[in-house]
């Protein structure tokens, strides 16, 4: 399974926030019930959310999560 973290683009106005992605990618011929359990365990101790799924033609997988990104202003 690879994984890979993209950059947050610009604000979407909708969600007045921003966000980091991570998406993981699964082979054909790697189980599913390993790459839910990666899923699960980036969901509950890394804070993602599951934004999308994606099957391919041939059995690959695609999953991307997303979390929002919390900017820490600093006082003067």
């Amino acid at each position: 399974m690879k994984e890979r973290i993209l950059d947050p683009g610009p604000a979407n106005s909708a969600t007045n926030g921003k966000y980091e992605y991570l998406v993981l990618s699964v082979k054909p011929g790697e189980s599913i019930a390993e790459a839910r359990q990666r899923v699960r365990e980036h969901s509950e101790y890394g804070k993602w959310e599951l934004e999308r799924s994606r099957l391919y033609m041939g059995g690959g997988r695609r999953y991307w999560l997303r979390r929002r990104v919390i900017a820490v202003e600093r006082t003067a």
